[in-house]
């Protein structure tokens, strides 16, 4: 194969549909989590495991396989984004986890994958270690508070952990995008 020449990658890969698979979950880990009693809650936390799984395997499979593909770019953060906050705003609706930690880790979601969106034209802010870090930590929270008979100390430190991790990532985020920019703007001779 030429330099020049890409190979074309069918958006209907394993990658991809596995991707599909963990938004497909996201209303059955809601419903699960919202009805009561223990075994809704052993099997909101078997989706929501489930889901946490596809997360790394679609992204594994995509790179070593070279099934990378502009809808995958697109849906796989989106992806995330809807099953980590549709568990944060469950845990708060149960009053299990206070509103404002809720609105803060979704606030800096929304917030970037809009920042990533608008500079899409001038390139991909591609995903910091530390943002790897950030959703293993918040998926970690998650699956404690999800557990019962988990000390709330112990909720608590690791959901503090992910919070201070989530607005580190995201103000570096931000950094990266101002550079970014100005980069852009300088090859345009702005």
């Amino acid at each position: 194969m030429k330099k020049d020449e890409r190979r074309v990658v069918s958006p209907w890969n394993i990658a991809n549909i596995l991707t599909v698979l963990r938004l497909a979950l996201v209303p059955f880990f809601v419903v699960c989590l919202l009805l009561p009693g223990a075994g809704w809650r052993v099997a909101a936390l078997a989706v929501f495991a489930v889901a946490s799984i596809t997360d790394h395997l679609d992204g594994e499979l995509a790179r070593r396989y070279g099934l990378i593909t502009d809808f995958g770019k697109i849906a796989d953060p989106i992806a995330d984004k809807a099953l980590i906050g549709a568990a944060l705003v469950c845990l708060s609706i149960l009053g299990e986890l206070p509103w404002w930690v809720t609105g803060l880790i979704i606030g800096r979601e929304v917030g970037i994958t809009a920042l990533r969106f608008m500079l899409l034209r001038h390139a991909v802010i591609p995903a910091s270690y530390g943002g790897k870090v950030k959703t293993v930590l918040q998926i970690a929270a998650i699956v404690l508070y999800l557990l019962p008979f988990v000390p709330p100390v112990v909720r608590w430190v690791v959901m503090g952990a992910a919070l201070v991790v989530t607005v580190a990532t995201g103000v570096d985020y931000l950094i990266r995008a101002v550079r970014l920019r100005k980069v852009a703007r300088q090859a345009r001779g702005e």
